[in-house]
C-alpha cells in the first residue's frame, strides 16, 4: 500500500518518491551493477599501467639520472653504480651496457648545452676554458647525443690533461670543432647534422671529489658558444 500526500502547490507525491528523491546521493537504495564495477576497475588499472611504463620509458629514454648534481652546464650523477643509485639509473645504464666509474675510480660529468642553456650543436664551435678539480688523470670526449662515438677528421674524439697545453696559472682553453683548430683541438664529428646532437663527457680519474658532498663549490670547466655554421 502506498501512502500519497500532496504538496502545497497540488502535486501529489509518494513517500516511495519521497524516499528515493530525498535521501542523499550517498545512501540512497540501487541496484549493484558488477559489469559496470568491473569495467571501471579495469580502466584504472590500465591507465596506471600505461602512466608507469610511459613515465618509465621516457625517463630511461632522456637517459638523466635522477640525484643529479649540477655545475655550470655540467651533471654528475655521483651515486651512479652504487647501491644508493635509483632504479632508473640503473635501467639506463643497464641498457646501454654502460659501466659507471666506481666512486674510488673517479667521477664523469656529463655536459649536454653550453653554460648560456643553449643545447649543444656538433656543427658549432665551442671554447672551453678554466680548470678542473684535482685529478691523476681526466679526459674529455665528445660523442653525439645518444653517447656514442663518432668519426672525427683526426680519428680521436677526446683531449686528456697530460697531453694539454696550459697557461701559466693552470688554467687551459680548448676549441672543440669539427675542422682543425690552434691550439687544444677537441675534434667534432665530421659532417654531422644539428639533429645528432652533441655530449661532453670529461671523466675525472683517481679524484678526491667523487661524492656530492665534495663537489659542492668546485670549479669546472666553462663552454661558450662561439659561432655556427
Amino acid at each position: 500500500m502506498t501512502v500519497s500526500s500532496s504538496s502545497s502547490d497540488g502535486t501529489g507525491y509518494s513517500e516511495t518518491d519521497f524516499s528515493v528523491q530525498e535521501l542523499p546521493l550517498a545512501i540512497r537504495p540501487h541496484r549493484s551493477r558488477p559489469i559496470r564495477t568491473l569495467l571501471f576497475l579495469t580502466t584504472i588499472v590500465v591507465i596506471g599501467t600505461l602512466l608507469g611504463i610511459g613515465s618509465a620509458y621516457v625517463m630511461i629514454e632522456r637517459e638523466q639520472p635522477l640525484n643529479a648534481v649540477s655545475i655550470g652546464a655540467w651533471r654528475a650523477y655521483p651515486k651512479a653504480g652504487t647501491a644508493e643509485a635509483d632504479p632508473y639509473s640503473v635501467a639506463i645504464y643497464t641498457r646501454g651496457a654502460v659501466v659507471p666509474l666506481a666512486s674510488g675510480e673517479g667521477l664523469a660529468l656529463v655536459a649536454r648545452e653550453d653554460d648560456a642553456g643553449n643545447l649543444l650543436d656538433p656543427t658549432c664551435v665551442y671554447r672551453i676554458s678554466g680548470q678542473t678539480p684535482a685529478a691523476r688523470l681526466w679526459t674529455l670526449t665528445a660523442t653525439d647525443g645518444d653517447g656514442r662515438l663518432t668519426a672525427t677528421l683526426p680519428g680521436r674524439v677526446q683531449v686528456d690533461s697530460q697531453n694539454l697545453l696550459r697557461n701559466p696559472d693552470g688554467t687551459f682553453t680548448i676549441s672543440a670543432a669539427s675542422k682543425p683548430h690552434s691550439g687544444n683541438w677537441l675534434p667534432l664529428a665530421r659532417g654531422a647534422k644539428a639533429s645528432d646532437g652533441l655530449r661532453l663527457v670529461l671523466r675525472l680519474y683517481d679524484a678526491p671529489v667523487t661524492t656530492g658532498a665534495a663537489l659542492d663549490g668546485i670549479s669546472l670547466p666553462v663552454i661558450e658558444r662561439l659561432a655556427c655554421p
